[in-house]
């Protein structure tokens, strides 16, 4: 039985016969596991009419975030990925895992002011006002192909910024992934030219 690279170093970790994972149920129980049950809804955060998609649950448990970082690696696996960019802040969790499953460099794109410089930054529209989000110049080879990863996909404007922000830095996007996708707000519109794999979907 051949274990996935993040969940590799996890057990790696510890002597013989202290595993916290307890590999034969993981691999047993893998097609029957439901992200879902990992993700609490909390009504009216952060403000009222508002359901929140708290995916801490899942984060603490061993079993089911090996599992999203293998099923999300898996769709993929036959790209050649070069670089996992994570999105501050939740982003950099998942991608730090999928870059060491996938076996690629980890890029992190960052609020403004967290990396020294040279920088590229790029702005983007929030529903109230507006951020920016930069990368390090030269950080990654010319055709480099990236893969960027969040923790939502929610209007789409961090992750269609970051994809710019790729580009700019001359790198190729192949494509987002996200654990949760919140499909009424209409996201996947504006990085529809490109492959997006969301785990799990919410009206």
């Amino acid at each position: 039985m051949s274990l996935p690279n993040s969940l590799f170093l996890l057990i790696r970790r510890f002597p013989r016969g202290h595993e916290r994972i307890n590999v034969d149920r993981l691999f047993m129980n893998k097609a029957e596991l439901d992200l879902e049950k990992y993700v609490r809804t909390v009504p009216d955060f952060p403000t009222e009419g508002i359901n929140f998609r708290d995916i801490s649950p899942l984060l603490l448990n061993a079993e089911a975030f090996a599992h999203s970082v293998e099923k999300m690696a898996s769709h993929f696996n036959s790209q050649d990925v070069d670089y996992v960019a994570g999105i501050e802040a939740r982003g950099f969790l998942l991608a730090s895992a999928l870059s060491i499953e996938l076996q690629a460099g980890l890029l992190p794109i960052r609020k403004k002011g967290k990396l020294p410089r040279p920088v590229i930054s790029l702005d983007y529209d929030l529903e109230y006002g507006a951020a920016t989000l930069e990368v390090q110049k030269q950080s990654i080879p010319k055709g480099a192909k990236v893969l960027i990863v969040d923790d939502v996909l929610a209007t789409g404007g961090t992750a269609e910024c970051a994809s710019k922000l790729i580009n700019l830095v001359g790198g190729r996007v192949i494509g987002f992934g996200f654990l949760i996708s919140l499909d009424a707000l209409n996201g996947r519109e504006r990085i529809s030219g490109y492959k997006e794999v969301s785990l799990l979907r919410y009206e």
